[in-house]
């Protein structure tokens, strides 16, 4: 997989050079919803690393749309997508179980209303467990989550790949936002930094049945050199160093990132 994953970063500039971006309906459901105070000051301060609307206006979500949001976290998108999707389309948090959960009901005490249609299923969904069907989803989105899939011993990225594959209807679309690993350092890397490769990702995403579409720069951060002494977490805002050379870090800002978008073939 490396050798043939060297090839796919000329091949992807070609591919993002004759495809336009997704049609958009008017922004203004995204851009209410990136305004809306229901959103925690904590969570819009991160906006100038996170570029949410320049993000999700690349990714083509619309008011109407059934979007997947694979390993929500704490839910910073979740803040955003489930007022957006509440009226007209619908929004499901696919994550570990109770951790998904619990992050929803919290959202859901803040305001029963915008978040109050918000799903919430097992990924990746054991036996037994309802997880996202097949074929429902228009958009699924994952945000700095693939190299969690590469931790722990077992590499479940491509399961991951291919089960988002499988949720999307035919000709929906992936995107993806990852903490970018320089392609000449050893993929080593990417299983203890927090990094992954560009070619890595594309070449996890293409072995699932996806084509690549698009790439976007607009949450590229060229001060970030991905070498640091405890790898992403070094940098904001985990700052796992702690107080040391915490200025310096700070200047810096969250990780580069690479932002990709991918969609299932009809």
């Amino acid at each position: 997989m490396r050798r043939t994953a060297l090839l796919l970063p000329a091949l992807s500039v070609a591919l993002v050079a004759l495809s336009p971006a997704p049609a958009q309906e008017p922004r203004g459901a995204l851009a209410g919803a990136i305004a809306s105070p229901l959103r925690s000051p904590a969570n819009v301060a991160r906006d100038r690393y996170r570029h949410p609307a320049e993000t999700l206006a690349f990714f083509g979500v619309k008011p109407t749309d059934t979007v997947v949001e694979i390993w929500p976290g704490s839910g910073w998108y979740s803040e955003i997508l489930a007022p957006m999707l509440r009226e007209k389309g619908r929004y499901i948090a696919a994550g570990p179980l109770p951790r998904t959960a619990e992050m929803v009901t919290k959202l859901q005490a803040r305001d029963a209303t915008a978040f109050g249609k918000v799903q919430v299923v097992a990924f990746p969904a054991a036996a037994g467990t309802a997880g996202v069907p097949d074929g429902v989803a228009d958009k699924v989105l994952t945000f700095r989550n693939v190299h969690n899939w590469r931790f722990g011993g077992t590499d479940q990225a491509q399961a991951a790949f291919n089960a988002m594959f499988r949720m999307l209807k035919p000709g929906g679309l992936l995107g993806v936002v990852e903490h970018r690993l320089p392609e000449a350092r050893d993929a080593a890397a990417e299983e203890k930094s927090g990094y992954m490769k560009e070619s890595s990702v594309i070449a996890f995403a293409t072995k699932a049945g996806f084509k690549l579409a698009g790439k976007s720069n607009v949450n590229a951060n060229p001060k970030d050199t991905a070498d640091w002494p405890q790898g992403v977490w070094t940098l904001p805002p985990t700052y796992r160093l702690g107080d040391t050379d915490r200025a310096k870090y700070a200047a810096i800002g969250e990780s580069d990132r690479m932002t990709l978008r991918f969609v299932k073939p009809k």
